[in-house]
């Protein structure tokens, strides 16, 4: 397709031309917001590094300026969804490109695995989004553990872009940076201001890239375990690991923990937010021989 064609899909005007003779209003509610800046698409769609033997599964096209830049790299482009009310426009918009696909729904309700065996066949499926904050971490948690994209990248709230990518000790760090980390390896890519969108959001969004690792960081006798592991250390941020641990474990007690805490090597008077992924591994297999 012709690159003017397809900037026209980020021009102000055309946008407020093409919503207008299809009645759309935008939907505060879903965290619509079109993007009006060309180079951002098509740097996302650079980022995901698509070619011709990748199918991507994209969440949220909007009136599909992304999706075209993908559909111009990959072999194929699955759009999800939520909004039938864009129905009409995507047909339009993507009119010209024969290896798109939509469908409407909630990607919370699909089974990813499932989908991408019956509508993603090709050697690599990849994962691409403009996620509103409302969703970002429910759609993310389940994209990483569903395992079935080689590569994702999203565009999110900066902030939420932060804790993604956070080392230990920050206050950025926590239990959905480790969630994230195990799963994958995290890149902040750029960062996307309020103006580049209509209507404006009041964030800056940023772009990240999720590279799933083919194996987890560090080997665990539970995994299930780490993560109530994680969760317990950060349930109860302010207090020790300690602290944190028993009230997280009360199965084990207070001495129970501290013996865990002792056994990989941990000081129980810390505070979670210091440990890294390599040692909630440890933690968490000595809780499972305690428990």
């Amino acid at each position: 397709m012709d690159s003017n064609a397809i900037s026209r899909l980020t021009d102000p005007v055309f946008i407020r031309s093409l919503l207008e003779r299809h009645g759309f209003r935008f939907s505060k509610a879903l965290g619509q917001n079109f993007l009006t800046d060309a180079s951002v698409p098509a740097r996302i769609a650079d980022a995901l590094c698509a070619d011709e033997s990748c199918a991507v599964l994209e969440v949220g096209p909007g009136i599909g300026c992304l999706t075209a830049e993908l559909a111009e790299r990959a072999g194929a482009v699955l759009s999800v969804e939520l909004d039938r009310r864009l129905e009409p426009v995507l047909s339009e918009t993507l009119a010209p490109f024969s290896n798109t696909g939509l469908l409407f729904g909630d990607i919370m309700k699909q089974d990813l695995a499932i989908l991408a065996d019956g509508r993603l066949t090709a050697p690599t499926r990849l994962f691409c989004a403009n996620l509103p904050y409302n969703i970002t971490t429910p759609v993310l948690t389940k994209v990483l553990e569903s395992g079935v994209f080689a590569r994702s990248v999203v565009m999110i709230q900066r902030e939420v872009a932060e804790r993604l990518c956070a080392a230990p000790g920050g206050k950025d760090y926590g239990a959905f940076s480790l969630l994230v980390q195990w799963h994958a390896e995290p890149e902040m890519l750029f960062t996307v201001p309020p103006h580049a969108f209509v209507p404006q959001p009041k964030v800056t969004s940023a772009v990240v890239r999720l590279t799933q690792r083919k194996e987890p960081p560090f080997p665990v006798k539970d995994e299930a375990l780490l993560f109530r592991t994680v969760r317990a250390a950060f349930g109860q941020r302010r207090k020790t690991l300690l602290n944190a641990l028993t009230a997280g474990f009360p199965e084990l007690g207070r001495d129970g923990c501290r013996s865990a805490a002792d056994k990989s090597g941990i000081d129980p008077g810390c505070r979670g937010e210091v440990l890294g992924l390599a040692e909630f591994a440890l933690l968490s297999d000595a809780i499972a021989d305690y428990l």
